[in-house]
């Protein structure tokens, strides 16, 4: 299986780091706060900017309540940083396109604070560009976000390849028009028939550049 490119678009959480622990303390305590069941907070918030998925579970709160309690629950989750990390792959291939020139960027749903404070701790290389939460009208599952980040690399959507792991991340690079690449099979995956590649992480591709094209290549995929 080859995929042709000239540009990477990477989501942040579950993609290149693993914060899976550090979320679910934090929305955990939010379920509980307003009385919800833990894993429907938990099955929606994956990949979703966090004050959607506030106004998805406080349909009735003021702006002002919302705020307050994006300004609560992000404070939780950039402060808590325990046992975050990167995930296998994910340094060494972002190593690799910038040995190669290759122009890249960090597509997250977090905002600034968040998305430093957990890139930071996993010790990834700096991106040249970030799109986060405060970077677009709208979040994923729009497809702005990979939009812009498109726009940002200076390439169409579609020499563009999008590495996700999340519902509302795969649905945004798909309809931004940019090839997707799941990381990490799931029995819920939205649109498995459109996913150009699923991968079990990042260590099963390979990148080869011949001017300003890339390919990437990998034995261990789902899609052909």
């Amino acid at each position: 299986m080859v995929l042709n490119c000239k540009g990477f678009l990477f989501d942040l959480d579950g993609t290149l780091i693993d914060s899976l622990p550090a979320v679910e303390r934090a929305w955990s305590l939010f379920a509980d706060k307003m009385g919800i069941d833990r894993n429907e907070v938990l099955n929606y918030v994956h990949g979703t900017p966090a004050i959607l998925s506030l106004r998805h579970f406080m349909p009735d709160a003021s702006e002002d309540e919302i705020i307050s309690t994006f300004k609560w629950i992000e404070k939780l989750e950039t402060e808590d940083t325990e046992g975050i990390t990167a995930l296998p792959g994910a340094v060494a291939l972002i190593d690799k396109l910038n040995a190669l020139d290759i122009p890249w960027a960090i597509v997250t749903s977090g905002t600034v604070p968040l998305a430093s404070a957990r890139h930071k701790v996993a010790e990834l290389p700096e991106p040249a560009h970030w799109i986060t939460a405060e970077s677009v009208k709208q979040g994923k599952p729009n497809p702005e976000p990979y939009l812009l980040g498109a726009k940002i690399l200076g390439l169409l959507p579609e020499d563009c390849v999008v590495f996700e792991d999340a519902a509302a991340g795969i649905h945004a690079g798909l309809d931004a028009g940019c090839q997707v690449v799941v990381v990490h099979n799931s029995p819920d995956m939205p649109r498995r028939d459109e996913i150009h590649l699923v991968i079990d992480n990042l260590e099963d591709i390979e990148i080869v550049k011949s001017g300003g094209d890339v390919s990437i290549y990998t034995t261990n995929q789902e899609n052909d």
